[in-house]
């Protein structure tokens, strides 16, 4: 991705297609929390794939990376609409998600991905939140042990504070009312498709970070303006992402 020319076009892209001119400078990143700060995919797809399978559900390992971003019940509904043709009801969707959760606890290790750090630190400079479908109730706690001093709970979206998870917009745009910024002065971390289109759809410029099983075209196809192979990557490519952005008119 070290591509100065391929950063500077899908930049002036997104601002061609926001009617933007000029420089507009960067003063928060919004990041998406399960496989973008944390190496959980991987126990949330244990979890899921055996919960659902206990209540006779249909889940894949490529699904829960589909579904990645949405807010638990709104993912469940989808899984008994598929299998049994009706929407789950409330008893069912807490009894689920509890035991999803409970399987999770169990599987996540609450490493985080390598090189996370350094993207954290490329950003320091910014307000940094982070926009989560995820309604566990751990979530600050274990976001203050891996990364402290880094998140607040007053720049934290998480799934109980939305009415409509990703990927509607809502949640993206409950991040910007936070920082109190707007969306051309923002970026979005991101690894889902159902993320991205949630972000996209706030109008955000995206970075796609591909950790899992999907190929990149399922992030471009919802909008994301670059995709990377890992954290790695992105803090690699970030002072020359930074710089483009800066200048590019």
């Amino acid at each position: 991705m070290n591509q100065p020319n391929k950063i500077q076009e899908a930049i002036h892209a997104y601002r061609t297609r926001h009617h933007l001119a000029g420089v507009q400078p960067l003063r928060a990143v919004l990041f998406d929390m399960d496989g973008v700060l944390f190496d959980s995919m991987p126990a949330h797809v244990r979890s899921w794939t055996e919960a659902a399978r206990e209540v006779g559900l249909r889940m894949s390992s490529e699904d829960v990376y589909w579904f990645e971003g949405q807010t638990g019940g709104y993912t469940i509904n989808l899984l008994y609409e598929r299998t049994f043709g009706r929407k789950a009801t409330e008893e069912e969707r807490k009894y689920l998600y509890a035991r999803k959760t409970e399987l999770f606890v169990a599987y996540d290790s609450g490493a985080v991905l390598p090189d996370v750090g350094l993207v954290l630190e490329g950003v320091r400079d910014l307000k940094r939140l982070v926009v989560t479908g995820s309604s566990q109730a751990s979530l600050l706690d274990r976001l203050d042990v891996a990364f402290p001093n880094t998140f607040t709970p007053e720049l934290t979206v998480t799934g109980k504070d939305v009415s409509k998870g990703k990927p509607d917009p809502e949640p993206y745009l409950m991040g910007l009312k936070l920082a109190g910024v707007s969306a051309s002065e923002t970026w979005v971390v991101e690894n889902a498709p159902m993320g991205v289109r949630s972000a996209v759809g706030a109008g955000i410029f995206t970075l796609a970070v591909n950790t899992g099983l999907l190929p990149d075209t399922a992030l471009l196809d919802e909008g994301a303006s670059l995709v990377f192979r890992s954290m790695t990557e992105l803090a690699e490519t970030l002072p020359l992402l930074r710089s483009c952005w800066e200048a590019e008119g």
